[in-house]
Parts: structure tokens; C-alpha cells; sequence
């Protein structure tokens, strides 16, 4: 799996959820996670998430730090655990750089306190499944009560820290396939 740190901003308004958005955009092909940081502001006609567009919920962050996932050969039940996996050692991450800060999990949604600082969906394609995770840099002008790394979690250098939890995040998917292929098949 290819990993990718994008350098310039990139404003999140779901369109990027699409097949080959990575390959067509940064000439990455097959199974890979790129990173980028920009606002967030999905309109209801891009939501993927349907709860979301039933209940009048558009997402908007003033400035978000992104992940989008494309993979080839994942189930979309498949995806959601990947989906799970990396809001799990995002988690984790942001345990090490603040122990103090009091994080919670929630299915694939992260709080610091009764606010949000997560956004994330798992989705299937013609061609491929596909995940976006977004934690919030700056939550100013959420629509909800919403976290940040920068003011709840005190994580200045985003671009480490996304890094970090991109590596991590292929590190444990390639011990998985490892995992997976290093058995014996019993009768």
C-alpha cells in the first residue's frame, strides 16, 4: 500500500470520495491512503452518508487534516473495519502526542470531551471501496460541538503527525496480509 503526504491544501467537499481520484490527481495506482490538509464543507447532494443527508447534517471544518482511502480488492464490510482500524490508531496517535487529553472512540467517530473532532465514511465504488477520515485542525464555525488537534489536543505539527499515523496505518495492514498469508490451512 502507497502512502502519500500531499503538500498543498486542498479544500474536502466529498467529490475527492470518488474512484481514482488518487491516480487521476497524484499518479498513484492501486491500493493506497494519501493525506492532505483544508477546509471541509460537504453539501448535503455530496454526502455519502445517508443518515447524514436524512437529518439536514452537512459537514463543514474550517481547516481539517484528511485521509482519503482507495482500495481494489476490499469488500465494503471489509472497508469499514479498515475504516474502524484507522480511527483506532488515530486514536492511539493522538494518545502519544497528548497522554493528558481524554479521548474517546465511538464506532468510527472520535471525541475529546462531548465534542466531536472526527468525521469518517466508508463507501463502495464501480471499481474500488473507498474511505475518507477527517480530524479537525480548527473547529471554528462547526455546525456541531466540535474538537480540534490544535486546541484540544495541543498537536501542532500536523504534518508529522499525519505522517506518523500513515505509517502506522501501512504498517498494520501489510502485519494483516502478513498474518493472513503465514497459515496453514487446516481439514
Amino acid at each position: 500500500m502507497e502512502t502519500l503526504f500531499i503538500e498543498q491544501e486542498i479544500k474536502y467537499t466529498g467529490t475527492q470520495l470518488s474512484p481514482h481520484w488518487i491516480y487521476k490527481n497524484f499518479h498513484i495506482k492501486g491500493n493506497c491512503i494519501v493525506s492532505f490538509i483544508g477546509e471541509c464543507d460537504v453539501k448535503l447532494e455530496h454526502m455519502v452518508d445517508i443518515e447524514d443527508v436524512i437529518n439536514n447534517e452537512p459537514i463543514y471544518s474550517k481547516k481539517m487534516l484528511s485521509f482519503i482511502e482507495e482500495n481494489f480488492n476490499s469488500t465494503l464490510i471489509e472497508t469499514v473495519y479498515k475504516q474502524r482500524l484507522l480511527t483506532t490508531l488515530a486514536k492511539e496517535l493522538i494518545e502519544k502526542y497528548s497522554p493528558s487529553v481524554n479521548i474517546k472512540r465511538s464506532g468510527d467517530d472520535l471525541y475529546i470531551g462531548n465534542k466531536k473532532l472526527s468525521v469518517s465514511i466508508a463507501t463502495k465504488s464501480i471499481t474500488s471501496s473507498l474511505i475518507h477520515f477527517g480530524l479537525n485542525i480548527e473547529a471554528q464555525g462547526a455546525p456541531i460541538k466540535a474538537a480540534d488537534l490544535v486546541h484540544d489536543a495541543k498537536i501542532f505539527d500536523i504534518k508529522k503527525f499525519a505522517n506518523e499515523l500513515l505509517e502506522n496505518y501501512k504498517k498494520e495492514i501489510k502485519d494483516i496480509n502478513f498474518a493472513a498469508c503465514k497459515v496453514r490451512g487446516v481439514f
